[in-house]
């Protein structure tokens, strides 16, 4: 299987991860895996085993976790087995037991501020938006300056202990086993904000009302009522929307004018960056109005202009 930063191949009762060649980083990036899984593995449930690492050839070996991919027992939307709410919790808060000085060194200039963590997180963003900033961009409906309504709530933001935080537990990261739930791919690990971890995973997940429900009530029982988090995390949820409206214009445009791709997965790819662009434009004071034949049609226009 490839992400979008590793393909991952199993050979027998291991898996390989190996970096995708040339990559662009359109996420916040803090440690490499290997030194991430060291240091979480002995205070954390649910993590696979690393079993080697190697700079050059750069490659990760894991133990292979068998069971089911959450994704493929209850694809987004659809309702999650009655474990994965409670081991989800449980990995959010032995996240918070794991020692600062177990950890790798912080890259340098690294923020101690929930602020300045948020900020970063959209700078990244934003640098993603500028480096492709385009006529695609704009007949998508995606505004000049798409992050303004984001980073004008950091100031207000409640700053908080900050923690290691997976920032992208999602359904596909997340294996059913005769052991529980385990966690998989942490490579986009952060020393930062819970509440962020929080936002990624409400935002990749789909979860039904009374779902949600569950896991904030959760999430409320084991946190101070003084972080002020509630208020936060809709900050944090309103980055996430813009960002995936701008990164899966970019990732899924690409698929979906990659030979080879199948007209139902450009079906599935058209209709998903609908969403994910009405569900931003919510955001921008647009209404949510585009379809999937419209971003289609976009896309066919805009690789005809840029043909000529």
């Amino acid at each position: 299987m490839s992400g979008y930063y590793h393909n991952n191949v199993r050979v027998g009762p291991v898996l390989v991860r190996i970096p995708v060649p040339g990559a662009e980083q359109m996420d916040l990036r803090g440690w490499p895996e290997p030194d991430v899984l060291c240091a979480v593995t002995p205070h954390v449930d649910g993590v696979p085993r690393l079993l080697h690492s190697c700079g050059d050839p750069p490659f990760q070996i894991h133990e292979f976790v068998s069971g089911q991919q959450l994704n493929e027992l209850a694809p987004r939307g659809t309702r999650v087995p009655p474990q994965v709410i409670p081991a989800v919790l449980r990995l959010f808060d032995q996240l918070a037991t794991v020692p600062f000085d177990e950890l790798p060194p912080l890259p340098v200039g690294w923020p101690d501020d929930s602020r300045d963590f948020a900020r970063m997180l959209s700078d990244v963003t934003q640098q993603v938006f500028d480096d492709h900033r385009g006529e695609l961009f704009r007949a998508l409906g995606i505004p000049d300056d798409p992050l303004a309504t984001v980073v004008a709530a950091w100031p207000a933001m409640t700053t908080r202990p900050f923690r290691v935080v997976h920032a992208d537990v999602h359904r596909k990261n997340m294996i059913r086993s005769s052991g529980g739930v385990f966690f998989l791919d942490w490579e986009l690990a952060l020393w930062g904000d819970p509440v962020y971890d929080l936002a990624v995973h409400i935002h990749k997940m789909a979860y039904r009302d009374d779902e949600l429900h569950a896991l904030l009530a959760g999430w409320a029982a084991q946190s101070p009522d003084a972080w002020s988090w509630r208020d936060d995390l809709a900050g944090y949820l309103r980055h996430e929307q813009v960002k995936s409206a701008i990164v899966h214009t970019l990732r899924y445009t690409r698929e979906i004018l990659t030979e080879g791709t199948s007209v139902a997965r450009r079906d599935i790819l058209t209709s998903k960056l609908a969403g994910d662009l009405n569900t931003a434009r919510r955001i921008w004071g647009l209404p949510p109005n585009l379809t999937a034949l419209n971003v289609a049609r976009v896309i066919t226009e805009w690789t005809d202009d840029e043909d000529r």
